[in-house]
């Protein structure tokens, strides 16, 4: 992979692409360290140095390391890109549900300029609502239970008046729109896919503190420990990823005018993981809903009954995690796979589309035997691949518990998977420019 950047870094044309990525994570890199006006430094600094220590920051945890560790820093690019994450995924939801939608996905290049249109308005609402809910958690004192960081003893905004909270929720859901911008114009003038490039860095830039805090609490065995499970987890993570079953397509000869077209062969590649992160990623959001209800709306000094369940049940961060916390995560992971896949490979229509242009499975009849045979296989595929999902998201979690890091080392399965994902995704596409760039061709 190294000596694949090195070659586009040599390549004229590459290099700036190359460079302009670089510099636009820096600047990202920048945001997530730039404190929100109206938030104590001192504050924040004391409360995110108890945290990691005491495992109280739960699932809020969890998700500052998707951030990058800029979530509980309260800085301006606090939210990243999830908010974004999720209203794609929302408006992929809604695509198959609406048919206004529907046919806009099938209008073409404009149609889908709209639909990108539709996912940044939603795309700032979430942004609106999460950002309020941060804030009015720090407000609270609640960003991190179980310390002694309340509104009184370290409270996070010293001053929260109505300005000051409008003048943060501002700057919060301003900073989601500024990554957004950046992704697309990485997207557009650098290397890769932006928004996944920003998420890369955000998940990249965690490892090295928490094996360090690993190392500072536990101990060398216990660091050594983590790094060996990760690299045993992307190494697996890596073979899967590139599993894929090939389903042989064969093309007619057809005569259009003089001349004759098709006669080609070639495969429709269908992956084992062919619903990628978005699952997990989507799961965990899920899960991570009442324990943000407890923090929002619970009562710490006389807790109801619900609050009582979601703590011992549904709780990430403090002790071991109960076991209906790993059921519930498999069911969601593996139930959203197989509906996700459902409404993103859709065989009938990919049979159409082979019928009209010529297109045949060898020994399979075109049209709705085709369809039906591409159902067979992705269902066959779809079953493993969601298995497979749900066990690489909690198995990081569960060993390191057991070895006795996990309120250490927060680090998640679904971190892994967005890291090789990225990365497989962002080389691939360094190594086709260059083949495209150094392509010589059979005649000279």
């Amino acid at each position: 992979m190294l000596s694949t950047f090195v070659r586009a870094f040599r390549t004229p044309d590459l290099r700036p692409k190359l460079l302009f990525t670089f510099g636009m994570i820096v600047l990202y890199r920048f945001g997530s360290y730039l404190p929100v006006p109206g938030v104590s430094e001192a504050s924040v600094a004391h409360c995110t140095g108890l945290a990691p220590s005491s495992g109280t920051a739960g699932a809020l945890a969890v998700l500052n390391v998707l951030s990058g560790n800029s979530l509980l820093r309260l800085s301006v690019f606090a939210l990243t890109i999830m908010p974004y994450i999720t209203a794609s995924i929302v408006v992929q939801l809604l695509t198959q549900v609406i048919p206004r939608l529907q046919a806009l996905r099938q209008d073409g290049q404009s149609g889908q300029a709209k639909i990108t249109q539709y996912t940044r308005y939603l795309t700032i609402g979430l942004a609106v609502i999460e950002s309020a809910s941060y804030i009015e958690a720090a407000r609270l004192g609640s960003l991190f239970p179980g310390t002694d960081c309340t509104a009184t003893t370290h409270p996070l905004i010293p001053h929260p008046t109505p300005l000051t909270l409008f003048t943060m929720l501002v700057t919060m859901v301003s900073g989601t729109a500024v990554i957004m911008w950046m992704g697309e114009l990485i997207t557009d003038r650098g290397i890769g896919n932006g928004m996944s490039v920003v998420l890369f860095t955000s998940v990249l830039a965690v490892i090295p503190g928490e094996v360090e805090q690993v190392y500072s609490v536990k101990g060398l065995w216990y660091a050594a420990s983590a790094v060996a499970v990760i690299v045993a987890v992307i190494a697996f993570v890596v073979f899967m990823e590139q599993a894929q079953r090939r389903i042989p397509v064969q093309y007619a000869k057809r005569m259009a005018g003089r001349r004759m077209y098709g006669g080609t062969s070639t495969f429709i590649p269908l992956k084992v993981n062919q619903a990628g992160v978005v699952p997990v990623m989507f799961a965990s959001s899920l899960l991570y809903i009442p324990q943000l209800a407890v923090s929002m709306f619970g009562s710490t000094n006389h807790p109801r009954a619900w609050q009582n369940w979601v703590s011992r049940y549904l709780t990430l961060g403090t002790g071991p995690v109960s076991p209906v916390y790993y059921l519930m995560f498999f069911l969601l992971i593996v139930g959203f796979t197989s509906f996700y896949v459902s409404i993103t490979f859709n065989p009938a229509e990919v049979a159409d589309n082979m019928k009209k242009y010529g297109g045949f499975v060898p020994g399979i009849r075109p049209g709705r035997p085709t369809a039906e045979y591409l159902s067979y296989v992705l269902l066959r595929l779809t079953t493993p691949g969601a298995v497979y999902l749900a066990l690489i998201a909690m198995f990081p979690m569960y060993v390191l518990a057991r070895i006795g890091i996990a309120d250490q080392f927060l680090f998640s399965g679904v971190s892994l998977l967005i890291m090789v994902g990225v990365g497989l995704d962002t080389v691939k596409q360094v190594e086709s420019q260059l083949q495209q760039r150094n392509y010589g061709g059979f005649l000279r």
